[in-house]
């Protein structure tokens, strides 16, 4: 039995983390050809996004997709930005080695956080076709841009190099590029287009991303332009430090091993957001443990205690410990006017409501909610509403079912509000769109390809809130536009009358026709106006018909 213990335990190896995404590539969003073309977009997109953001640079995207085997499904994918651009010795590992990245630790609003997104991409790629990524990077202080071909030595985690140089970047028109990245990869995929495709999903970036200017090229050639709509960037957002309602023990003790405080209450104080000193003692005192203490020599009593009073389950004079709410400068909301801008550039419509919800909290993290609704224009009436939904300004493609934000739109009875609804259940029917955006530090997915949001009953409430201070909003303007109707109506049947009344009575007694003006709208009493508003960059502009 021995001989077999030592042979099972001599077969026992450690297994890298990009060996094992190459041979679980579904858990990335690699799972069919036709979503492996989507999740390389998106990761490649949100990438440029972030860069931009955060150098403040107002993003242009270009991005082209080419047929080059149709009977292989191979792809070729162009995204290109204009954006800080990489410096030449970090590209290997940012493109080259799955968890590098600078915002896993980072508690604050991002659209990726593992390090996992881009280097996914290039295993792919490598995976289906055996070619390496081509990027090409060039930064403002350089004159010339770095280009090198990246793979992904999948047992080590670390990139592959090779045809590493320099060259000059031109624009089209021969300009020279000041600063930017472009990325060429060629994978097994599928183009599709539709609702579930990459124009759909650079269409939904663009309604969340005013600020951003995106241009696809299908493979048919044809252009696609989303131009930007605002000059404003979003607001930088801030790291915080963790709530203690959202620490686990294993989180906790790991913290108070590492410290270097020479006191428990200084470290409660200054590693945690929503801990005053006053908290900080009498969290210490509902866990029964001195102020005094190193927080290296508690012991897992003391650390389990500890988490019992952050969790309100010891209490201090018979309450739970008051704490402050985190900071919310650590979001980054799109806004009610921008998302009416967003909304306005990709589909018609006669009526736009949104709303942003006050921050809030859940389980520890902020969160802030936005929705908008749209109505009319040359949308269809007799099919369910367009379901748009976002976390922290990524659109989600897939799963709309099993998502919390398609949950909470079809807890609402819509047709209250004007819409129909098969039992006051389901997603409604009508000429409308509805989108629904989350803002959060921590965004709770229900798997690790991000497609849709897990179940949480704060944030559902929030959401549902929001749909019906939607709806209320929607049923006022459809009560406004049936009475303005029928008063239309009236006034076109007295003004057809009226007149043809006065011209035969002046006939009859030989006089001039009067003017009726005056009388039709003393009976009508009303004066009907219709406006039609157009959005541009700055303002918003109102054409207004009496």
């Amino acid at each position: 039995m021995s001989g077999i213990a030592q042979k099972l335990a001599s077969n026992q190896k450690q297994v890298a983390i990009s060996e094992f995404f190459e041979k679980n590539k579904h858990f990335l969003g690699f799972d069919s050809p036709i979503r492996s073309l989507i999740t390389a977009v998106k990761e490649a997109v949100d990438n440029s996004l972030d860069a931009c953001e955060e150098a403040r640079i107002l993003p242009t995207i270009r991005v082209k997709v080419s047929k080059i085997d149709t009977k292989k499904d191979i792809i070729e994918l162009v995204v290109e930005d204009n954006g800080p651009g990489i410096p030449q010795k970090s590209i290997e590992k940012v493109f080259g080695q799955l968890l590098f990245g600078s915002r896993f630790h980072a508690i604050r609003q991002s659209r990726g956080q593992q390090g996992i997104g881009i280097t996914g991409v290039v295993m792919y790629s490598q995976l289906t076709t055996g070619k390496p990524t081509h990027v090409k990077s060039k930064i403002a202080t350089e004159s010339t841009a770095a280009v090198v071909d990246i793979g992904l030595d999948t047992r080590k985690n670390k990139a592959t190099k090779s045809n590493s140089g320099r060259e000059i970047w031109l624009h089209d028109d021969g300009e020279m590029k000041k600063h930017g990245l472009e990325v060429t990869t060629r994978m097994k995929a599928k183009y599709q287009k539709g609702r579930q495709s990459v124009w759909q999903y650079l269409r939904m970036t663009s309604i969340v991303n005013p600020h951003a200017e995106i241009t696809f090229t299908d493979p048919d050639g044809e252009v696609h332009h989303w131009p930007r709509v605002t000059e404003r960037l979003p607001g930088k957002v801030e790291s915080i430090k963790p709530h203690p309602h959202g620490i686990e023990l294993g989180q906790l003790q790991r913290m108070l091993t590492e410290s270097k405080d020479s006191r428990l209450s200084v470290f409660l104080r200054t590693n945690f957001s929503g801990v005053s000193t006053r908290a900080a003692k009498e969290l210490c005192a509902a866990a029964e443990l001195d102020v005094k203490v190193k927080p290296k020599q508690t012991s897992p009593e003391q650390i389990r205690a500890l988490l019992e009073a952050f969790q309100g389950e010891r209490l201090f004079n018979g309450k739970p410990v008051k704490l402050l709410n985190p900071p919310t400068n650590c979001l980054s909301p799109i806004e009610e006017m921008l998302i009416k801008k967003g909304l306005s550039k990709t589909i018609d419509s006669r009526y736009a409501t949104t709303m942003t919800r006050a921050p809030n909290v859940s389980q520890g993290n902020p969160y802030q909610v936005e929705v908008g609704l749209i109505f009319g224009g040359d949308m269809a009436s007799d099919k369910p509403v367009e379901v748009l939904r976002f976390a922290n300004r990524v659109p989600l493609m897939y799963q709309q079912g099993g998502c919390l934000l398609t949950k909470a739109i079809e807890s609402v009875d819509w047709r209250q509000y004007g819409l129909d609804q098969a039992g006051g259940k389901g997603v409604p029917k009508g000429p409308a769109a509805i989108l629904v955006h989350l803002a959060s530090t921590n965004v709770q997915f229900t798997s690790e390809a991000k497609e849709a949001l897990a179940d949480n009953g704060e944030v559902m409430e929030e959401v549902r809130k929001a749909m019906l201070e939607m709806g209320r909003g929607l049923r006022k303007h459809l009560e406004k536009k049936k009475k303005m109707a029928k008063t239309k109506e009236k006034f076109e049947l007295i003004n057809d009358i009226l007149p043809a009344i006065a011209k035969k009575s002046a006939q009859i007694l030989d006089r001039p026709v009067p003017d009726l003006a005056g009388s039709i709208t003393k009976i009508m009493s009303a004066v009907i106006c219709e406006s039609e508003t157009e959005w541009n960059k700055s303002t918003k502009s109102v054409d207004v018909s009496i």
